[in-house]
């Protein structure tokens, strides 16, 4: 700053000696037009000594200055614009979009203040999630259609069968890990464990007790109950069909299977997945299958951030062949009766390779179809070699966003890699029981 000073002076003396000795003379202007002279070509001379100052400002702090407006200029490569921040603020707000977090299963599902989960609770629960007394006929109960004790908490068949021989429309759902699990049934009917555990009994289909009182009443027929239940709600309480569902839900939280490959990896095991479920692991998230079964529990409709709907449209994309093969559209699901998309709620994934058939209508065997199926139908992919990708907008009505795929071909070596990642998500101590780990 005190060279530009320096260099101003002189500029300006030199400048009126000129027109003074050489210039003046030289053009015979009056005196005053002179001094005009010496303005306008003065006041060049200070524009000039104002960029040297500028220069020598971005010179001393580039820090603050150069480097701060590079920055601000740089375009990050995922952000999303909050529209209120910036009605409010009249300027745009940039956020970052933070990358997916992965998670391990906790071990120990959270209970409702209500109903705490005991010993005792635990105790009767399980007794009457494996008793058949719970049917009209005595013949069906829980654990007839979920099989916790040597399978993977479900019975392998596309429908299951109950009293009399009926078989149900839709396939039974793992009870493992339910407990972290927002809301429960494929059409996400019931909003907790308590819920859900009374409405098999009642289902004529399922279990057939014509009504609460009627189970409350079966229960307290048997004498064997009594002490069961002053020891879990107190002696005082008589038995009913509310201490009975929360029996039920209390065994149920137990039943937790953290002890999978992908945990352990998660954990700090760099060794317990392999290089084909790395492979796996990754195309999971660059698929987008992460944008519905997300978190520990590998369903959108957990209780680990769930987001705005638990629910999703199925199939999003038409695929007639598989549509017709596999009646995917027949069964709206949540969705009004007759509409051409179901509405289910997102299953979660933990144990997948041990749980076949696959779908709320169990009309497929293989997982790797399974996957084929969802990135078609689900995620706009073509699978295969020798296929060329398309791009495709989707628009949510019930969520209300967009999202756009890029959509390049998924090959049969990506599947393979997908199913071997899905795979990891099975519990050691329930793959031991299937032989192979699905």
């Amino acid at each position: 700053m005190n060279v530009s000073i320096v260099m101003l002076i002189i500029g300006f003396t030199v400048l009126l000696l000129m027109v003074k000795f050489e210039l003046g003379p030289m053009s015979r202007l009056s005196a005053g037009r002179r001094w005009l002279m010496t303005l306008v070509l003065g006041s060049g001379m200070v524009a000039f000594s104002i960029k040297l100052a500028l220069i020598a400002t971005f010179v001393h702090f580039p820090e603050q200055t150069i480097r701060q407006q590079i920055a601000m200029r740089k375009s990050p490569a995922l952000v999303t614009w909050d529209s209120g921040k910036f009605a409010a603020a009249e300027q745009p707000v940039v956020q970052v979009q933070k990358p997916y977090e992965w998670r391990a299963l906790p071990g120990v599902a959270p209970a409702p203040a209500w109903n705490p989960t005991t010993p005792e609770k635990v105790a009767l629960g399980e007794r009457l999630f494996h008793d058949t007394a719970l049917s009209i006929d005595r013949t069906v109960s829980c654990s007839s259609c979920h099989d916790v004790r040597n399978g993977a908490g479900e019975d392998h068949r596309p429908s299951s069968t109950g009293v009399g021989g009926q078989v149900g429309n839709r396939n039974a759902p793992t009870v493992w890990n339910a407990a972290f699990q927002a809301v429960l049934f494929w059409d996400g009917r019931a909003a907790s464990l308590e819920d859900q555990a009374i409405g098999p009994p009642l289902n004529p289909v399922e279990m057939g007790m014509p009504s609460a009182e009627a189970i409350e009443q079966r229960v307290r027929a048997d004498v064997s109950y009594r002490e069961p239940f002053a020891r879990a709600f107190g002696a005082d309480r008589p038995i009913t069909i509310r201490q009975i569902a929360a029996a039920i839900a209390a065994y149920e939280r137990t039943l937790i299977t953290p002890d999978a490959p992908y945990d352990r990896f998660v954990r700090g095991d760099d060794k317990a997945l392999t290089t084909a479920q790395l492979r796996g692991m990754e195309l999971f998230q660059s698929v987008g299958c992460i944008q519905c079964h997300s978190g520990p529990n590998f369903s959108g409709a957990s209780l680990f951030d769930p987001p705005p709907s638990t629910q999703r449209l199925f199939p999003v994309f038409d695929s007639p062949e598989y549509m017709k093969r596999y009646k995917l559209n027949k069964d709206p699901g949540a969705n009004a009766p007759g509409s051409k998309q179901a509405v289910w709620r997102i299953p979660s994934l933990r144990n997948v390779a041990l749980t076949a058939p696959y779908f709320h209508n169990g009309s497929v065997d293989s997982l790797p179809e399974a996957v084929r199926i969802m990135a078609t139908v689900q995620r706009g992919r073509q699978v295969g070699s020798g296929t060329n990708g398309v791009r495709a907008v989707v628009w949510s009505k019930q969520d209300r966003t967009i999202a756009r795929n890029d959509t390049a071909v998924l090959s049969d070596r990506d599947v393979d890699d997908i199913v071997a990642f899905l795979k990891s998500l099975s519990s050691d101590t329930l793959a031991a029981r299937n032989g192979n780990g699905g």
